[in-house]
């Protein structure tokens, strides 16, 4: 075998590059998936706590048009969110988070919140970054959260 031909062989990937490789893509693709999956509970945790903040209450009626989706689509959701134990209702009274979703509206907000002053603090118009910042905080890693907040931290 020529040097060349050595060289050549050194750059092409074997077999278990390959499975490397497809494997990274695999966990991607799972957590594209996980984290869309999550993202309705999310966005209804979020909202729910903010209603009850500034409400006392959250009626499905009003958590629909925040989010602009029709009634059933928003009592599906909430169906969705009392079987895994994020939220409770009561006849006439509303919706009402478990410790559980006041727990993720908080981790929520605050992811909201970083990826935000993030986006400001790169130059992104406040518009675009609450706008951007609503589907990104869903996505983001706990990796790149935390390299936000070193970025951030640095800045002072």
């Amino acid at each position: 075998m020529t040097s060349e031909q050595k060289g050549a062989s050194q750059c092409e990937p074997g077999p278990l590059d390959i499975h490397a490789a497809e494997a990274a893509e695999v966990r991607r693709f799972n957590h594209a998936r996980t984290a869309r999956s999550a993202e309705i509970l999310e966005d209804y945790t979020e909202l729910i706590a903010d209603l009850l903040s500034a409400h006392g209450e959250a009626r499905v009626t009003d958590i629909a048009r925040r989010l602009g989706v029709t009634h059933p689509t928003a009592t599906k959701a909430i169906a969705r969110l009392k079987r895994e134990g994020l939220v409770t209702s009561r006849p006439y009274r509303g919706v009402f988070l478990t410790d559980a979703g006041a727990a993720m509206a908080e981790r929520v907000r605050a992811r909201h919140r970083l990826v935000v002053d993030f986006l400001l603090a790169v130059g992104v118009p406040q518009e675009a970054a609450e706008s951007d910042a609503e589907g990104m905080e869903h996505y983001v890693s706990e990796k790149t959260l935390s390299a936000f907040r070193r970025f951030l931290a640095a800045r002072g």
